[in-house]
């Protein structure tokens, strides 16, 4: 099952990133600090036909998102992300 955003919304997956001490110790999901990095997967219309906005942040972007007013859904054992422009801080390059 596929997830197309619509109007201003865009749908992100967060992106595990593994930890590893200044020693090279793994660690455990309980010491990390949670990551607020995700991937673009798609992009709602309105965004796309505005050409002030489209320019910002295309798929396959790694960005920075906030932690607070986001949806989430999860399908096919996979958690989405569904949030607006506004949501994203930056695009991590």
């Amino acid at each position: 099952m596929n997830l197309k955003p619509i109007a201003n919304k865009i749908i992100i997956k967060k992106i595990e990133v593994e930890e590893k001490s200044i020693g090279g110790i793994i660690l455990p999901d309980s010491a990390k600090d949670e990551s607020f990095i995700a991937e673009v997967l798609a992009i709602g219309p309105d965004i796309l036909n505005d050409e002030k906005k489209k320019d910002q942040i295309k798929v396959g972007d790694k960005v920075v998102y906030s932690k607070f007013g986001l949806n989430t859904v999860k399908l096919d054992d996979e958690e989405y992300i569904i949030c607006k422009l506004d949501d994203l801080y930056a695009v991590v390059e």
